[in-house]
This record gives C-alpha cells, sequence and structure tokens, in this order.
C-alpha cells in the first residue's frame, strides 16, 4: 500500500461536487505545472495552469482547514511571500509553550525527493548520523552511527569529531561564506561529491584526513539484532537498534523479532535513540511486536485528535478510527495480512535520547496505555505528540500539524518530551544517562545499555554499571541528531 499524495485524492474529490472545502477545489493549480505520470503512483500529474497565486490561495485554504491551531495564525498578506513555500513558512501559531515555539515543526519537501526517502530510505550523503553537541563556536559535531556498507563504512566510527571539512575550520568559523561551504560538505546535494574531512577519532590526539565521495546511500533502518547473555538465572535480553520507522523496517523489525524469539530472551533494550519517527503504523506494529496478542487484542495504540473542524473525520473527509495494535503486515515490507512475530514481554526497557522524536515517542506513550512497564534510559525525548498528513501541490509537499496522538488511557500532553525517573514532568521509571561515544552501540560496555542491564537487576539508578556509566571520562553529551526533518515525525497513512 503506498502514500498517495493529497493533490491526487483532492483533485480527485473536487471533481465529484458536493460541499467540498475551497482547498480541495483549488488544488493543482500551479504556475509551473508538471506534466507526465508519478513513477511512485503511476498516475498522470493533475497540475493545470495557474498562478502563483493561487498556489498561496491553497495554501491559505488547507491551513485554515486542517491546521490543528488554525484559529492562532495571523492573517498574512500573501504578496509580501515571494514564494509559496516562503508563504507556508509563515502559516503557523506564533504561540510559545514553556518558553519554546507551539509549532517547532512545519517543514516542506520537494514532492519526489520526499516519495523516495518515505518509501526506500534512501538518502544523498555518506551513511552517517551526526550529533551537534554544540551548534555554535565552538561547535562539536560528532559520528554518532555509521550506516554498514555505506561511504563512510570503515573510513569514520561512532565517537569520531569533526574539525574541518574542505579546510573550513567547523569549530569556530563564523562568516557566512565559511558556514555555507561546513554545510555543503556535511550534508551533500547530489551524489558523486568529494569533500575532505580533518577528523579526531575517540580517544586520540592528532587529526587525520578522510575523503569522502556523497552517494545514494539506502540505509538499513533495523541492524541485525544481538542477543545478550548475562546469566543463566535471569534469561538472555535481546537487544534492537531501530533508527527510522521507514518502509523497510517493517521487515527489519519482523526478522529482529523472529530471531530474539528463537533465542527465548526474557527481557528486551529497544534502543530509539536516534529515530526521529516516521510512519506511526510501524510504531504500532513495534509496540505489538513487544507485547503481543495478550496485551493489545482490540486495544487502541493511538486515537488522534483534528481539529474542530474535523471532530469526527481526516482532512480527507474520511472517518478516522484509532490505530490499532497492528499484528499483521501492512505492505510496507511485509505482505499485507501476513501474521507479526511477537515476544510477548510486559516490560520493555527503552534508550532514548533527544533525537527520540514523534512516532518513537508513541511507541513509549502507547505501550504504557496497555500498561506494558516502559523503563526509560538515557535523555529526554524530543517532545512531539503530533503528526501530519503531507499534503502534496505543484511539486511541493507541505508539512503542517493536523493532529495530536493520544493513548489508550486518553494521554498524549507530553510537548516537552519524556523524561527518565520524572516524577512532576512526563517521563517513565529509569535513570538519566548521556550518550556515550566511546563505545559501539550494542555493546555491553556502552553507558545507556550497561546501565539499562544494571537497573534490570537492581530496579535502581545505582550500582557498578551505573557508576561506570557516570564515571568513566571520553567523549558523552545529549547533543541534537543532525537528520532529515522528514525523518523526525509521524507520517499517518490513508
Amino acid at each position: 500500500m503506498r502514500w498517495i499524495p493529497f493533490a491526487v485524492l483532492s483533485v480527485a474529490l473536487a471533481q465529484c461536487g458536493g460541499d467540498e472545502p475551497a482547498w480541495r477545489q483549488l488544488a493543482a493549480k500551479c504556475a509551473s505545472p508538471r506534466s507526465g505520470v508519478d513513477p511512485f503512483t503511476n498516475t498522470t500529474y493533475p497540475d493545470q495552469k495557474g498562478t502563483l497565486e493561487d498556489e498561496k490561495k491553497w495554501l491559505r485554504a488547507w491551513t485554515d482547514d486542517t491546521y490543528l491551531w488554525y484559529r492562532e495564525v495571523p492573517a498574512l498578506d500573501p504578496a509580501a511571500y515571494p514564494t509559496a513555500i516562503a508563504y507556508f513558512d509563515a502559516l503557523k501559531t506564533p504561540v510559545t509553550v514553556s518558553g519554546k515555539p507551539k509549532d517547532r515543526f512545519h517543514f516542506t519537501y520537494d514532492t519526489a525527493q520526499w516519495e523516495q526517502l518515505s518509501q526506500s530510505s534512501v538518502e544523498v550523503g555518506y551513511g552517517i548520523t551526526l550529533a551537534a553537541l554544540s551548534r555554535s563556536p565552538p561547535r562539536q559535531y560528532v559520528v554518532a552511527f555509521v550506516e554498514a556498507g555505506s561511504p563512510a563504512d570503515t573510513k569514520l566510527a561512532r565517537g569520531a569529531e569533526i574539525k574541518l571539512v574542505d579546510g573550513v575550520d567547523l569549530v569556530n568559523a563564523t562568516d557566512q561564506a565559511s558556514i555555507d561551504a561546513l554545510n555543503a560538505g556535511l550534508f551533500p546535494a547530489t551524489a558523486g561529491e568529494s569533500h575532505t574531512f580533518d577528523v579526531l577519532d575517540y580517544s586520540q590526539t592528532t587529526t587525520r584526513q578522510v575523503i569522502l565521495i556523497s552517494a545514494n546511500v539506502t540505509s538499513a533502518p533495523v541492524p541485525p539484532a544481538q542477543v545478550l547473555t548475562l546469566s543463566t538465572a535471569t534469561g538472555p535480553v535481546g537487544y534492537i537498534l531501530f533508527n527510522d520507522h521507514t518502509a523497510p523496517a517493517e521487515r527489519g523489525l519482523s526478522d529482529a523479532v523472529n530471531q530474539l524469539k528463537g533465542a527465548n530472551v526474557t527481557d528486551l533494550v529497544l534502543d530509539i535513540r536516534y529515530n526521529g519517527g516516521g510512519y506511526l503504523d510501524i510504531a504500532s506494529e513495534v509496540a505489538y511486536m513487544i507485547a503481543g496478542a495478550g496485551k493489545t487484542a482490540g486495544r487502541t495504540f493511538e486515537r488522534v485528535q483534528f481539529n474542530d473542524k474535523h471532530p469526527t473525520t481526516d482532512p480527507a473527509g474520511q472517518t478516522v478510527a484509532p490505530t490499532p495494535f497492528y499484528s499483521t503486515g501492512q505492505g510496507f515490507s511485509v505482505n499485507p495480512g501476513a501474521p507479526l512475530p511477537s515476544l510477548g514481554l510486559s516490560r520493555v526497557y527503552v534508550l532514548t535520547g533527544p533525537g527520540t522524536c514523534s512516532a518513537s515517542e508513541a511507541i513509549l506513550n502507547g505501550l504504557a496505555g496497555v500498561d506494558v512497564q516502559v523503563f526509560q534510559i538515557g535523555a529526554t525525548t524530543c517532545g512531539k505528540p503530533y503528526g501530519f498528513y503531507p499534503a502534496e501541490n505543484c511539486g511541493t509537499t507541505y508539512f503542517s500539524i493536523q493532529f495530536q496522538g493520544f493513548n489508550a488511557k486518553g494521554y498524549g500532553d507530553y510537548p516537552d518530551g519524556f523524561t527518565p525517573g520524572a516524577t512532576t514532568t512526563a517521563g517513565f521509571p529509569g535513570c538519566s544517562v548521556s550518550d556515550d561515544f566511546g563505545h559501539a552501540l550494542g555493546d555491553a560496555a556502552e553507558a545507556r545499555l550497561a546501565t539499562a542491564l544494571s537497573y534490570r537487576a537492581s530496579g535502581t539508578c545505582s550500582g557498578a554499571a551505573m557508576t561506570r556509566a557516570l564515571a568513566s571520562g571520553g567523549l558523552r553529551g545529549d547533543g541534537e541528531i543532525l537528520k532529515s526533518i522528514w525523518r523526525q515525525n509521524r507520517i499517518y497513512r490513508r
């Protein structure tokens, strides 16, 4: 089952007549219409000749009808904005909460790029995930994860600090030309670009130079699972690193759970510290595969709430039922209807960080809603209980917050994130532990995993493993995870 661009659906509905919202009738009137067939939907582009003013009218009408906080959007002069995207960037609430903008998640994508990213996990780059421990001088950018088989594989490792990019000082540069050069090297626009990096490997004192050539990198959102045999008394513990809720993750998660099920694991550590989200349906599948039918059969994983113009329907006018705990494949990369494996666990240990967002947060919240014990180890998550129905118009896909998610107990109020061990704010029992870049993910000595295993044994944030995690030297922190914005969201499929 493929995601369907909104413009295709909206034009079809508009042609049916009836009492349709204005944005459906304004859709696909484009200043620069496309022609031909969309290779991802195998349908003809719906674009008609229009104007930039038509595109802006569509944006305003769509926002007024579907935006979660549409009442708070100010009246703006469309003529003051040179492009449709510039106008869209301003069509959001100016309200702040806890000192932060209420809407921190407004964004756009070129439609062709979005379709490729969401369906295949293909993205131009080197195969590295960076953590920005400091984004202002003196900057500190650290390699957090390296994709196996990518251009960076064998050349860079977790914990390496980037010092220079094409000779430009990443740590201290302030002029715009240098900033532009740094961004061009760190985030290449096309495959085949060659850039030079001076890096300081973890625990080393001298830098070395690495040349990386960008490519279309296909990520594996779920690397092979691990079985950690700690003692015969407590049974083996499974470890799953889960980095993205993209289509291939459905197969990767199913394979990982089958592997752990065959090993008779008694507990699971789910590492989603760098998982910014993606398809909500996959989050539901993960939760089912952890808990099994006993806890989840007939229960709600997440109920979504739209604005007061859509109390019972989504922005496409379709009745919205709560998302269940999916026990069968949904057609991302597992055949639709194929049974999913499950571990049948009553508790789970989850490793989190600031990069744990949206659909990933929904896993914690959804499991808590059906009384699965969630233990949180790491740092506060990003705080995004909101989601989108991506809307495509004239070659741009727009993401504007349209719903808030609530679990089976009606809880969904965590705009400041979930904090380990929190008692006065949203969070779960557990321990606050900084990211440990001196150990590989999945290494039982890595600070967060070591703490989870220690907490499993003692039920407290203490003991030898916890002490080592807090006291050991080296590079550690909880910086911003630099991932594409599409990989930091909650995407709802029609």
